[in-house]
């Protein structure tokens, strides 16, 4: 978008505006298409991986357990959600990358670089919590199955099990995106350090209790290793906050002396 449809203050017409965002939006659809289409190729990889906690929990009970392809059309449906599923992750920077652009006519020079660094720390922390959900599934699954009847089987529709994996998935994911929000927040001026640290307790409950809602097994010392790593990114986004605090306190007050 050139500069010279805008405004002085970098504002953009509405017709525009609506130009710049279907822009966007069809870029970011064909990174994920492209993901896709990867993803499309490696589904046969991704599924045997897939399988393998419903297969290591039957071999342990020595029961049927696995998937149920319930329909005609089911096996093919999974692949595609699959590959979509896989072309998100696979293109997350990309279609970050295309968010920042959407913002970047209306940003200060010194606000791009606070949102490439929001980039830089987003895509990481977000598929972070991705790898930790796929570490804790087979736990998840292993654990679940310890409630099936003895002498019963257990066949799981394919779709339902995908359902699982990418809530579990996308949850944790999330999860890890918190600290880049709440700093997000500050350098907008929204919120100020003070609130974070106020509410600190009930970020460590709230943590705790996710951590003991989405974590597989039983025992506490998993759910410490799970709550731990949250409680440690939301203490780091307040020490960002007060850092930035401070030194918007600082140039006010050297305004304010003027």
């Amino acid at each position: 978008m050139s500069r010279s449809s805008r405004d002085p203050e970098g504002r953009m017409p509405l017709r525009e505006h609506l130009v710049e965002v279907r822009k966007r939006l069809v870029l970011s659809a064909i990174g994920i298409v492209l993901g896709a289409v990867v993803g499309w190729i490696v589904y046969d990889s991704v599924f045997t991986v897939l399988q393998e906690p419903l297969l290591e929990a039957a071999a342990r009970r020595d029961a049927l357990i696995g998937l149920n392809f319930d329909g005609v059309a089911t096996a093919v449906d999974m692949k595609v959600k699959v590959s979509l599923f896989l072309g998100v992750l696979l293109s997350s920077p990309w279609w970050l990358y295309q968010l920042f652009a959407f913002i970047t006519p209306g940003l200060t020079s010194v606000e791009k670089r606070y949102a490439f660094g929001f980039i830089a720390a987003a895509v990481p922390l977000f598929l972070a919590g991705i790898a930790l959900a796929w570490y804790l599934l087979p736990r998840a699954v292993a654990l679940l199955n310890e409630f099936v009847p003895a002498g019963t089987s257990n066949l799981i529709g394919a779709q339902m099990y995908l359902g699982f994996v990418m809530r579990l998935m996308l949850a944790f994911g999330i999860a890890f995106l918190v600290p880049v929000i709440m700093v997000a927040l500050n350098m907008m001026g929204v919120v100020r350090a003070s609130t974070w640290i106020a509410g600190w307790r009930w970020a460590v409950l709230v943590s705790f209790l996710f951590a003991a809602i989405m974590t597989p097994t039983p025992d506490v010392l998993t759910m410490f290793w799970v709550a731990l790593p949250i409680c440690a990114l939301y203490f780091a986004a307040y020490g960002l906050s007060v850092l930035h605090d401070r030194r918007v306190d600082k140039r006010d007050a050297a305004r304010l002396a003027l």
